[in-house]
């Protein structure tokens, strides 16, 4: 583990920090969790816990059995976290909506800590005669002074590139300012975004209040053609650390899309129909009355689905130069059973 960053992750047992635990124990990293003296949330959704079933309990010990430096505190004690966030060269923070604006404090903390870290950033070049080979150049190294990284609790839609309706227009501008206070605070950051996690969107085919995909009637927000890119929680803690062990990912956004994994609502009923053998009665709901239900009802979650397929609100701008950032990876799938 010589030479790797240490990386402590925030909010650990959630939905999404314990991906990002695994992935940075696999990828070698030194790895702290600062985790509070605390029972274990048992009434969780239907939907969050069939994707992850364990106890607090039994997955901080199964932390520990890995190599887990375990750390006991609260994110809201500054003293307990300014000492977790001088052991450690990043901070990844996963902690939910509830908690977005109070990452404030973690900020702070960083500021205080004060770690400071020399790192090279080398250019990559192709070997002339053997096109597959990749060099470096020393001649265009770059030499640089940095603190302690933050990866904000983002995860989601790149909040300074989106279009959305109230009640999630709020959570995207809440996390807008925590990014704008990284920046003027001279944080050195990654913004990780990715688009709609399977164990929320797929697992049931974004159905209201249900844990596992219909097998007779199906609703669909909009025409179901809108695409949108598809990412099991376990890919993106990978990408999250192969973001943290770069020093490219430095002050940069890196969004995650997998080419096959960008398919229209639609497209993946039409694979869950040729999975489970049946057509499924569909129901499309237009545009205008699911902005109507929302207003009426305030439905959150309602409102996340009619983001994700009714209108593309994740765009990039141009000029923008995208291009694949990693190495190809033995991705995970989240796959819907029909035994379910």
């Amino acid at each position: 583990m010589a030479g790797k960053d240490r990386i402590l992750v925030l909010g650990p047992t959630g939905a999404m920090g314990r991906h990002i635990v695994w992935a940075s124990v696999k990828a070698g990293n030194p790895t702290y969790i600062l985790v509070r003296n605390t029972p274990g949330d048992n009434n969780k959704i239907s939907l969050i816990k069939s994707a992850n079933p364990e106890t607090k309990e039994e997955l901080i010990q199964d932390f520990k059995n890995s190599g887990v430096i375990i750390i006991e505190g609260d994110m809201m004690d500054h003293k307990t976290l300014v000492k977790a966030i001088k052991q450690v060269d990043i901070v990844i923070c996963t902690v939910g909506r509830l908690l977005i604006e109070d990452q404030v404090k973690i900020i702070a903390a960083i500021k205080e800590a004060g770690n400071i870290k020399v790192r090279m950033c080398c250019h990559f070049f192709t070997h002339m005669t053997m096109p597959n080979i990749y060099a470096i150049d020393l001649n265009y190294a770059t030499i640089l002074l940095t603190g302690t990284r933050f990866f904000p609790s983002e995860f989601g839609l790149d909040v300074d590139r989106q279009d959305a309706v109230d009640p999630v227009r709020e959570v995207f501008e809440e996390k807008a300012k925590i990014r704008r206070v990284i920046e003027a605070e001279g944080v050195p950051y990654t913004y990780l975004c990715c688009h709609a996690f399977t164990g929320y969107f797929l697992r049931n085919l974004s159905q209201v209040n249900t844990a596992v995909p219909p097998r007779d009637k199906v609703v669909i927000l909009g025409d179901g053609n809108v695409k949108g890119a598809y990412v099991t929680e376990a890919d993106v803690g990978t990408y999250t650390i192969e973001a943290a062990n770069d020093p490219r990912a430095l002050n940069k956004s890196v969004h995650i899309r997998l080419p096959a994994n960008y398919l229209t609502l639609n497209e993946v009923i039409s694979l869950w129909e040729k999975k489970i053998g049946k057509t499924l009665e569909k129901t499309y709901v237009t545009e205008e009355q699911v902005l109507k239900d929302i207003k009426d009802l305030d439905l959150d979650n309602y409102t996340k689905r009619y983001h994700k397929y009714t209108k593309d609100i994740y765009t990039i701008p141009k000029p923008t130069f995208t291009s694949p950032l990693y190495r190809p990876i033995q991705h995970s799938y989240n796959t819907i059973s029909p035994n379910r």
